[in-house]
C-alpha cells in the first residue's frame, strides 16, 4: 500500500495521510458480492475513469468524461451490455448518469466486475456524493462533496481502492 492508494478502514477511508468519513453498502462488506445485494465487495479496485456534470462543475482532472444528457449505467445481467455505460434509449435496467440531485455529479468509476464483466456478480461500484453522513449506497463508497471533489483531483487513472474484509 502506498499513501495514494484510498484505502477503506472501519473509521473511514484513508487516503494521503487522512481519513475521510464515508458511506458503504447496505449489505456491509461482503468478499461473495453479487447483484442486488447492496454489498460493498472486498478487493483491489482500480479508478478506471471519472465522471462528471460540465453543467454543474468544472472537469476536476483532465482526463474526467462528461456526463451527458441520455448517459445510463446497465446492471442488467440478462443485456449483452451488462455493467457498461450505455445511451439512452435502453430497453433494460439501468442507473440513469444524469440524476437530478447532486449524487453523481461526480463518479469515479471503478474496475469492480469491469470490463468483462461476470453476470451476476454485481455491477460497477462507484465512488460519489453521500446523501448524508451514515445513509448506506447500493455497494458503492460515497462522501461528502468538498472531500469528494478533493480526492478526485488528486488521483490518477489507476488509483487503487483497497477494501478488506
Amino acid at each position: 500500500m502506498t499513501p495514494d492508494d484510498l484505502v477503506l478502514t472501519p473509521t473511514g477511508l484513508r487516503f494521503q495521510g487522512q481519513r475521510f468519513p464515508c458511506s458503504i453498502g447496505r449489505g456491509g462488506i461482503r468478499s461473495d458480492k453479487q447483484e442486488g445485494d447492496g454489498a460493498t465487495p472486498v478487493g483491489t479496485h482500480r479508478i478506471v475513469a471519472t465522471l462528471y456534470r460540465p453543467d454543474r462543475m468544472a472537469p476536476p482532472a483532465t482526463w474526467a468524461i462528461p456526463i451527458r444528457p441520455g448517459d445510463l449505467w446497465s446492471d442488467d445481467v440478462a443485456d449483452a451490455a451488462y455493467n457498461l455505460k450505455v445511451r439512452a434509449p435502453y430497453a433494460h435496467s439501468h442507473e440513469v448518469l444524469r440524476r437530478a440531485d447532486p449524487l453523481y455529479d461526480l463518479i469515479l468509476v471503478t474496475d469492480w466486475n469491469w470490463p468483462h464483466a461476470e453476470k451476476g456478480r454485481g455491477s460497477c461500484i462507484f465512488i460519489h456524493q453521500w446523501r448524508r453522513p451514515g445513509f448506506p449506497t447500493e455497494g458503492c463508497v460515497a462522501f461528502r462533496r468538498d472531500h469528494l471533489h478533493r480526492i478526485a483531483r488528486t488521483i490518477s487513472p489507476g488509483t487503487r481502492l483497497i477494501v478488506r474484509p
